[in-house]
């Protein structure tokens, strides 16, 4: 199944880029462009695409606010997020608004590809990196995490160290070697996680044990 993608940033030239990159794999199909986030808006709830590639600056509306309207529509579309420092001052707000991951512009062409991949089958991409770079930078700049939610209480103690090792930016297969158990372990326990917290995906997953206080920034693994 071929991941149908709406690209949204408002400069033409890296608008024609993404196409023809993203045009060259066989997997992949562009059902059209937007130059501001209220275009990207309009085009994504017309042309449902499976995944959005969206610039953070744009003009009209910004791409978190776009992010935020479409995540909230609940049809299940996914948000790229694209930007052009790895520590945008916007990132960690796009990634509450319900998007599924980030990529800088300049990354590598394969790196792109594969992330829309991951992201259009319904996964999350959240690397380590972006994980110690971005999130926790962001909440250690916000006050200080309420007490933790009664939600959490609801999380078995294996599924509260599955949380924390997502937290850290751990993928499953890491996270299987540290517990000792297999990778088909810890999927499921992840997707009870996800259910638990009713969160879409790891991303969102990894913001509740911030925001939570289960996780805090600068703590040890």
């Amino acid at each position: 199944m071929s991941a149908r993608v709406l690209i949204a940033d408002d400069q033409a030239l890296v608008r024609a880029g993404f196409r023809k990159l993203l045009e060259s794999a066989p997997d992949i199909e562009v059902v059209g462009e937007a130059q501001d986030g209220r275009e990207a808006v309009d085009l994504a709830r017309r042309l449902l695409p499976s995944l959005v590639l969206m610039d953070i600056r744009m003009p009209r509306l910004d791409g978190i606010e776009a992010t935020r309207r479409l995540t909230a529509d609940g049809n299940g579309m996914r948000v790229l997020i694209l930007t052009t420092f790895g520590l945008d001052e916007y990132v960690y707000e796009a990634l509450r608004a319900g998007a599924s991951g980030f990529m800088l512009k300049d990354a590598p062409p394969e790196e792109l590809l594969a992330a829309i991949t991951v992201i259009a089958r319904g996964d999350a991409l959240i690397a380590p990196s972006v994980t110690r770079s971005v999130i926790e930078e962001f909440v250690r700049r916000s006050p200080a995490p309420a007490a933790p939610a009664p939600v959490l209480d609801e999380l078995t103690a294996r599924e509260h160290e599955v949380l924390a090792l997502l937290a850290r930016g751990l993928s499953n297969a890491e996270i299987a070697t540290q517990l000792v158990v297999s990778d088909g372990t810890v999927k499921t326990h992840v997707a009870h996680v996800l259910a638990k917290l009713g969160v879409r995906d790891r991303v969102q997953a990894v913001i509740a044990a911030y925001e939570t206080g289960l996780v805090t920034p600068g703590a040890p693994s």
